[in-house]
């Protein structure tokens, strides 16, 4: 699959502060690829490196192709953009946003209404198009923002945490116009510290730390190289624990560990049965079962596991800073 972005060697300094240390980055075209990190870790940096807002320091990055730092305008012509926080004019009207975006883009007027009218449509604005976005709850003014970077038609739209602050319900409506951009061929490079919404949404992650991508691949190829489904397997009976522990052992091949004061034995499974294999062994050993909860890796222990540190914590100030707050 050819590559909507590609980056090598990606430098970037904020004074004394790295905020982009060698990243390396590929996206392949038609897919949502999703960045994860904790707070600083170059996310913002790269996008606006590759939106063509700020040069890099060394390295490269290509769009399509096309250089960001040799040919910005090529680059501009195929992007769309939604930063952190909703930028719309809140002296016009909805309609008169998009329209205003479209002219930017060089549409005509008539082709700019049209595409406008279009998108509010799409996106369950029609209702508010003649409204003021100071009217809008978050969602309605998030969904503006994303009609915003579309309509251009661009080929590629970068997602610079675009939930961040909404409610349940309107995260879930982002995350809908998110599949639907993607159906329809856009590629999608999605910024974000919801790992369940990685989960939902991405064809492949990548997670930087200190201004480096330090593990890529696909949800479930992360999941896997953190480690194996586990099983908590709740006892009737105290006296049954050590047997338990010990047959586990035996078919497993891995080290099941008790917790006698819930009564529950843990034991990552192996090659060596599936989850009913093992409870017809307890029974056929007549141990009594009241409870299994078969648990599977998720993000969060991928998270974890490569940073040392869940998403919202900051990084220690020696390699990078908080980026968003950079020029």
């Amino acid at each position: 699959m050819p590559a909507a972005i590609t980056t090598a060697g990606l430098c970037k300094r904020f004074g004394s502060l790295t905020a982009l240390d060698h990243l390396d980055l590929t996206v392949p075209e038609g897919t949502v690829h999703g960045v994860l990190g904790p707070n600083g870790s170059g996310k913002t940096t790269t996008v606006r490196i590759l939106a063509t807002l700020i040069r890099p320091d060394a390295g490269t990055a290509e769009v399509f192709g096309v250089d960001v730092r040799s040919d910005p305008r090529r680059v501009r012509s195929v992007i769309g953009l939604t930063g952190q926080y909703a930028a719309v004019d809140e002296l016009l009207t909805g309609r008169e946003n998009l329209h205003m975006i479209g002219r930017l883009f060089r549409l005509s007027r008539p082709g700019s209404r049209a595409r406008a009218a279009e998108l509010l449509e799409r996106f369950g604005l029609e209702d508010a198009a003649d409204r003021q976005p100071r009217t809008y709850s978050g969602g309605m003014r998030r969904r503006l923002d994303i009609a915003a970077s579309l309509m251009a038609r661009p080929r590629l739209v970068f997602l610079d945490e675009p939930t961040t602050g909404l409610d349940p319900r309107s995260r879930m409506e982002v995350w809908r116009l998110v599949r639907e951009l993607v159906a329809d061929g856009t590629t999608v490079l999605l910024t974000t510290q919801y790992l369940e919404e990685a989960d939902q949404l991405a064809d492949s992650l990548s997670v930087i730390d200190h201004g480096r991508v330090i593990v890529s691949g696909t949800p479930d190829e992360l999941k896997a190289q953190v480690g194996q489904d586990r099983v908590g397997i709740t006892l009737l009976e105290a006296g049954a624990m050590e047997r338990t522990v010990r047959l586990l052992r035996e078919r497993l091949g891995t080290e099941p560990v008790a917790d006698p004061d819930r009564m529950i034995v843990h034991a990552p499974l192996s090659d060596g049965g599936t989850l009913p294999d093992l409870l017809h062994l307890l029974r056929e050993s007549g141990i009594a079962i009241g409870d299994v909860a078969l648990r599977r890796p998720t993000l969060d222990d991928v998270f974890l596991a490569v940073t040392g540190r869940s998403p919202e914590q900051r990084p220690d100030q020696r390699n990078t800073g908080k980026e968003t707050e950079r020029p």
